[in-house]
């Protein structure tokens, strides 16, 4: 009598399985901000579009503020994939003013950008008055992104194209900060124009030359 053989089935993938999982929390999460708004988001909401278990968010993020910040990180450096660049990256072709122009033209196209908008200014809301996670979404965020113009402004010196006692962290409030004022409190629109009208102030000041 021959013997019967047993047929083999891989193993269950668990690795692709968890990942779809996270992609489909992170897609769920920011949808729902952008259509609910961020005060009427919920866990329960972020599982059931997800379809998965609320345990299993909450085993990987302690709250919908992590999960939003998590997603919107992800969703940045995915843009950045999609457009052929590294995350965080300010090209230096040597010409400073042309560079930081253009950085801020990419960062005003993806500020009104729906998909951008809704999860960044929940966040910072959100992180206003949740002191722990403003300091994440400052850490995470922020930072490295304000890091990259010092960077950039301090190869200019190096270069003799920015005075040598010029604090770049400061300098670079100059142009950053206005748009983020402007942007938070609709005090006005935010264009390409605007942001290339920043950069000359910033760098040719205001008096008579």
């Amino acid at each position: 009598m021959a013997q019967k053989q047993s047929a083999t089935h891989p193993a269950p993938d668990t690795t692709r399985r968890s990942e779809r999982s996270r992609r489909a929390i992170y897609d769920a999460a920011l949808a729902l901000v952008a259509e609910v708004g961020y005060p009427k988001t919920t866990i329960e909401g972020i599982a059931s579009r997800a379809g998965v278990g609320k345990q299993t968010i909450y085993r990987w993020w302690p709250s919908k503020a992590d999960v939003l910040l998590e997603a919107f990180l992800d969703l940045g450096d995915q843009a950045a994939r999609a457009a052929g660049r590294q995350p965080y990256t300010i090209p230096d072709t040597g010409d400073l003013a042309a560079d930081l122009k253009n950085v801020l033209r990419a960062t005003v196209d993806e500020l009104r950008d729906p998909a951008f908008e809704a999860p960044s200014r929940a966040l910072a809301a959100e992180g206003l008055v949740n002191e722990e996670l403003g300091r994440r979404f400052v850490a995470k965020l922020l930072e490295p992104q304000l890091q990259l113009y010092v960077d950039r402004l301090r190869a200019a010196q190096d270069a003799g194209d920015v005075r040598a006692d010029v604090d770049p962290r400061i300098a670079l409030e100059l142009f950053v900060s206005p748009l983020a004022q402007r942007w938070l409190q609709h005090t006005g629109p935010i264009s390409h124009g605007y942001t290339d009208t920043l950069v000359d102030y910033a760098l040719n000041g205001l008096t008579p030359r």
